[in-house]
């Protein structure tokens, strides 16, 4: 029972799952990863951080809140529509056709990307194009989010659980540079997931 209190109100999934939304127990826009991959991506600070995702919604408005400058590239009209009316300043969001248009949008800012995002369609093509545009050489590396390890030599870390929305367990996996070193939010680490005993850590 308490682990389900956990999950249905300290996570807010409960709230997840009635609205249909990727939100947090208080109402904010959350990705629609696994609660561990969202909780250790809350952890690390973006703010410096430039972001491409393909594929948008809630998490384009999570990366807004938290890098440096986020654009995102959407192939259906309707939702980049939606999508479109709660951007901040430093997002763009683009609207491409299902075609090598998509995957290529990445190509068209002359700039390296510290965090990639694949999320929406073409997964494959898009994993094939942003070894070119991957910020490689940072001093702390880069992150890709989704699977691509083998392609481009990144470091592969897995997060199971239960997420948002969905009442089964899945695996969002987060594909790091050999270099990364992107900074912790917080000096103490590790630090406490939602619903943790926090009487000491270690």
């Amino acid at each position: 029972m308490v682990s389900f209190k956990a999950l249905a109100f300290e996570y807010g999934q409960f709230r997840t799952i009635s609205k249909w939304d990727c939100i947090d127990k208080a109402c904010n826009e959350i990705p629609w990863y696994t609660y561990p991959a969202i909780e250790y991506l809350n952890n690390i600070n973006f703010s410096d951080k430039v972001v491409f995702e393909y594929g948008s919604g809630n998490s384009s408005i999570y990366w807004g809140r938290r890098a440096k400058e986020v654009i995102s590239v959407e192939d259906d009209k309707g939702w980049y529509d939606k999508v479109k009316i709660n951007l901040g300043g430093n997002q763009k969001l683009l609207l491409k056709k299902k075609n090598s248009e998509y995957e290529n949008a990445i190509l068209n800012f002359g700039k390296k990307f510290d965090v990639i995002v694949i999320d929406g369609i073409r997964r494959v093509e898009c994993a094939r194009v942003i070894s070119k545009v991957l910020n490689f050489d940072a001093p702390d590396g880069c992150m890709v989010i989704l699977d691509i390890r083998d392609e481009l030599d990144l470091i592969e870390i897995d997060f199971h659980g239960f997420g948002p929305i969905n009442s089964y367990t899945w695996t969002t996996s987060l594909f790091l540079s050999r270099n990364f070193n992107f900074q912790a939010i917080d000096s103490i680490q590790p630090n406490f997931s939602i619903s943790a005993i926090r009487n000491n850590r270690e």
